[in-house]
Parts: C-alpha cells; structure tokens; sequence
C-alpha cells in the first residue's frame, strides 16, 4: 500500500511538471494591482513566447488607463518582463500604461493576454475584485464605447484604452498626452511618435 502511495505521488509530481509545475492564482482584490509574480508561467499562460531581449521586428506601443470610480489607478511596471533578462512581446517598463509591443512577428495583442501577464483576473463579468452587476464595467477606444468584451480589445498602434470600474472620471480620455506622462529615464520619448508627438528639438 506503501508502495502504491509513493507512486501516486510521484505521478502527480510527474503529471504537474509536464503542465508546467506551476500554480498561478489570479488576483481578485481591489486596484492598485502589483506586479506579477511567477513572470515566465504568465506568459506561457498569455500563450506568447519569451525571450533574453526585446525584438523590434514589430514595435508599436498602445496606452491603457484604468480608473475605478473617476479616479486613476497605476498599471504595473513589470508585466510580461523580469528585470531586463526576460520579456514577452507584451510587456510594459513603468507605471505609466504605456504598453509595449516588441515582437518578432505580427500577431494580434489582447487586453486579454495583458491582464494574464499580469495576473488579474478578467472575465466578461469581473475586474479584479470588481464584479458586476455590483459594478459596471466599461472600456473605451480612443473615447468611443467598446461594446465587446474587455478582454477581446486589440492593441493597436497609438490607441488610448480607457477601462472604467465604477463611476466614470469627469472626462473620458480619447488620445493620451505621452510626454507629459512618461518619464524619460525609464521610457523613451521618441516612442511618443505613435501618438502623433515629436520630441521637442
């Protein structure tokens, strides 16, 4: 019976390696949410590829807002990247929600896929810890109402994605003001360029 036991230990052990051994938990509670934990799984789970650099066969940038209710809450600063050892073609590098598509070929990038990167759970029905119909749930392309779910939203070259949890801001955003907003040590200013800004000579 002993004997048995063992090997039905080691089988599951077996069985949880070859799915990859980890257990990545979504998180449910209110925003502000953190930076991921277990990098590389969450972007095996966003169904990308990794790498030790960033490629820029294909290098675009989108800008996400997220507000719960009217006020605006951070996007964390290292989704789909560890360090500077580890990147997923989606990933961001600050705080801003300046989002980042480096990728070795064209490939449609999801809201879905960015918020399996980092970790919070997005359903048609919840955002974090925000469900409705407690809660409304809303995005926005570029001002306009998206009327699909969240998630479906491609990320598309100099677009401003506006998800709102709650009560509206006072204004919802329809282009978003990259220099103004990035901080020039971390992010370059240059890649305001995808959102119709130049650099000032």
């Amino acid at each position: 019976m002993r004997l048995r036991s063992s090997f039905i230990v080691l089988a599951l052990t077996l069985l949880a390696a070859a799915c990859g051994g980890s257990n990545l938990t979504l998180n449910t509670g209110p925003a502000p949410w953190p930076n991921p934990d277990n990098v590389a799984d969450r972007i095996d789970a966003a169904g990308l590829p990794s790498s030790s650099t960033e490629s820029l066969t294909v290098h675009y940038h989108s800008h996400v807002d997220i507000f719960v209710n009217g006020k605006s809450e951070p996007v964390a600063s290292s989704i789909g990247r560890e360090d500077q050892s580890l990147f997923s073609p989606l990933h961001t590098h600050a705080t801003s929600g300046l989002i980042h598509i480096e990728a070795p070929e064209e490939q449609d990038f999801t809201v879905g896929m960015l918020f399996t990167e980092w970790g919070v759970r997005l359903t048609n029905d919840c955002i974090g810890g925000y469900c409705s119909p407690d809660t409304k749930l809303k995005a926005y392309l570029d001002g306009t109402s998206y009327t699909q779910p969240i998630s479906t939203i491609v990320l598309k070259k100099g677009e401003e994605i506006a998800i709102v949890i709650g009560s509206p801001p006072a204004t919802i955003p329809s282009s978003w003001d990259c220099l103004a907003n990035i901080d020039p040590t971390i992010e370059n200013p240059a890649q305001c360029a995808d959102f119709g800004q130049q650099v000032p000579a």
